[in-house]
């Protein structure tokens, strides 16, 4: 069975990095989803798909996946640069700005 370990990417809607610091082992489908002819749900016999285990550290996703004999594969992150400003989100309601602020 195929396995990827990879830390999670922020969410896009939030600045924080809460939930990006674990590891995550997650199983590839093992089968195609296929399409319910009475409802039109998506489905898949598959359930090994929606397990999803959580990591402090990669050597420990790591010795989890040899330890159960797991085909795994390693996707590093991209990790971005912080982007700081001078004087912050506070400087925006600053008495002494240099410029008048406005919308």
């Amino acid at each position: 069975m195929r396995a990827r370990i990879y830390q999670p990417a922020r969410n896009a809607m939030q600045s924080g990095q809460a939930k990006t610091r674990n590891w995550v082992l997650e199983f590839a489908p093992g089968a195609a989803r296929r399409i319910d002819p009475l409802m039109g749900w998506t489905s898949s016999d598959d359930t090994q798909s929606q397990v999803r285990m959580n990591f402090e550290t990669r050597e420990a996703a790591e010795k989890y996946a040899r330890d159960n004999g797991l085909d795994f594969q390693i996707i590093d992150a991209h990790k971005r640069k912080a982007q700081i400003r001078k004087g912050g989100y506070g400087e925006n309601f600053s008495t002494n700005r240099r410029a008048v602020w406005t919308h």
